[in-house]
């Protein structure tokens, strides 16, 4: 049961991993599952703390929020309106058919047709993208960290 658990944990925090780019995965619930898990080890359970674990899970969250939010925000924060914000999320949305590449300029150029569509001048409808383009970085940096720091202590609690 103990190997199986540990397998488990690993293939959670690889998912989890991958889920830090592609946004139809929820990579940093996936490796606080796998830190979890690695937890209910006899193994590595010692090395990990049940309040490592609580505190990793209100972090889990909070960045969850802001990774779903930072886009929107930064679309606002450009001079963005609700429904360029919309069309930021539509671009996302077909962005993970066109791969790795689309899930970055989806969201641009999502923004930047919803902003021309309003009859935004080009300069102010690329300023509007770039807010949105902007708040998805943030937020995959956020990820990144997180996803490296959970990593880290995965590892450690492994060894």
């Amino acid at each position: 049961m103990e190997t199986l658990l540990i397998i488990l944990a690993i293939l959670l925090f690889l998912v989890g991993l991958a889920g830090v780019l592609i946004p139809m995965l929820p990579g940093i619930p996936l490796c606080w599952g796998g830190l979890l898990l690695l937890k209910l080890t006899e193994r590595a359970g010692g090395q990990i703390s049940w309040r490592a674990i609580v505190i990793w899970g209100i972090v889990t969250i909070v960045v969850t929020i802001l990774d779903n939010v930072l886009p929107i925000w930064g679309t606002r924060k450009a001079g963005g309106s609700k429904f360029v914000v919309v069309c930021a999320t539509v671009g996302l949305l077909f962005g993970l058919f066109a791969g790795p590449v689309g899930i970055f300029l989806g969201p641009f150029i999502g923004a930047l047709v919803g902003a021309l569509i309003e009859g935004n001048q080009p300069g102010q409808s690329t300023q509007q993208a770039a807010g949105a383009f902007l708040g998805l970085l943030v937020g995959i940096a956020i990820k990144f960290c997180c996803a490296g720091l959970m990593l880290w202590q995965f590892i450690r609690a492994l060894w």
